[in-house]
């Protein structure tokens, strides 16, 4: 198990956080730049020393500056993957596997931990020959050949593009399935958060402001920028009760929505894209729908079978339909809806 509890005074905010991994689980911290994300990395592997730093693994004391004590980095035996990988560029693939190992017998186990991951081809190569799934498949490499106490990756897969990002992310889930430590991975993107990691944490400022399950996270965020990392359309408004027991809420530009949801004053208002029906701009089928209101339309994205559709209110608004309704109702930028979906599904959050 690993266990950290920090604090650091950064760039505007005081970064403190108690976070804990159990052995063989993955634990993936999400928030925006300037949160805090890699400071946790650098301090947890004895690369920053924080001014209050409580670090254990699997029963060892990494930091404990109530105490004094301090084991460096190069002693945790903890592997950390950079976002661009910090191979070094004038070393074979191998041999950048190779750095940490000691005892004989180098290049066969570093060639070994790179068949792992299905790069023993490229052994002899130097970073600058690679690709980028390479050079990731390199670091991974480099990273478990040492048997690592914890895995840390910041945005391991950040580098990548959106092809090889998506089998990447696959892969990586299994590499942490498949390993004994625990893990910590830091990430912008929910979609592979909630692939690789068992729990998400998410940061705020220097402060967890949610930590769940991803399912956790989509069904009930505690804040608005929680609701839009998970992917939800976040609609801020002033929020009052009406007599009939629902949640009304003004949103920028006058148009209202209302939810289930008891809490009043400065909200946002949270939908999920799959939540939402579109129809033609003078509809009224769907008259359970409390919500309906008209938008533009300023994005079609075919996924699949079926399309992501962008809308504005004015506020941004995402909708997932299937690709025959995106078809029959001409969803197309510039081109008039109605959006609509239930008060029960509309969440209200702080804002």
């Amino acid at each position: 198990m690993l266990h950290a509890d920090l604090a650091q005074p950064l760039r505007g905010i005081d970064l403190d956080v108690d976070l804990e991994v159990g052995a063989g689980a993955c634990l993936a911290i999400a928030g925006p730049s300037g949160a805090g994300k890699t400071t946790i990395l650098r301090a947890i592997a004895g690369l920053v020393r924080a001014q209050r730093a409580i670090v254990t693994c699997g029963g060892e004391t990494w930091a404990d500056t109530t105490r004094g004590r301090w084991v460096a980095a190069e002693d945790r035996r903890c592997a950390l993957v950079f976002q661009d990988y910090a191979l070094f560029p004038h070393l074979s693939a191998w041999r950048n596997v190779a750095y940490g190992l000691r005892g004989p017998g180098r290049r066969e186990r570093a060639i070994s931990a790179l068949e792992r991951f299905a790069a023993g081809h490229v052994a002899d190569a130097r970073p600058r020959e690679l690709s980028g799934g390479e050079r990731q498949r390199v670091a991974l490499a480099r990273a478990l050949a040492i048997e690592p106490r914890a895995l840390l990756l910041d945005e391991p897969l950040a580098a990548l593009d959106a092809r090889t990002r998506a089998d990447a992310t696959r892969e990586l889930s299994d590499v942490l399935r498949a390993a004994e430590a625990p893990a910590i991975v830091v990430t912008h993107d929910f979609a592979e958060a909630s692939v690789l990691a068992d729990e998400i944490a998410v940061l705020d400022a220097g402060r967890v402001v949610q930590h769940g399950t991803a399912a956790e996270l989509a069904g009930s965020p505690a804040s608005s920028f929680v609701a839009g990392f998970t992917g939800a359309s976040v609609l801020p408004g002033v929020a009052s009760r009406r007599a009939d027991g629902l949640t009304e809420v003004t949103l920028a530009g006058g148009a209202r929505v209302v939810s289930v949801d008891d809490l009043t004053g400065s909200v946002a208002a949270v939908v999920r894209p799959w939540d939402i029906s579109l129809a033609g701009a003078d509809a009224h089928d769907d008259v359970s729908a409390q919500n309906r209101l008209r938008a533009t339309v300023t994005a079609v994205t075919p996924l699949g079978t079926r399309a992501r559709v962008a809308l504005a209110l004015p506020e941004p608004l995402a909708a997932d339909v299937t690709a025959e309704a995106c078809e029959r109702l001409g969803l197309r930028p510039g081109a008039i809806t109605l959006a609509t979906w239930k008060a029960t599904t509309t969440r209200l959050v702080p804002h």
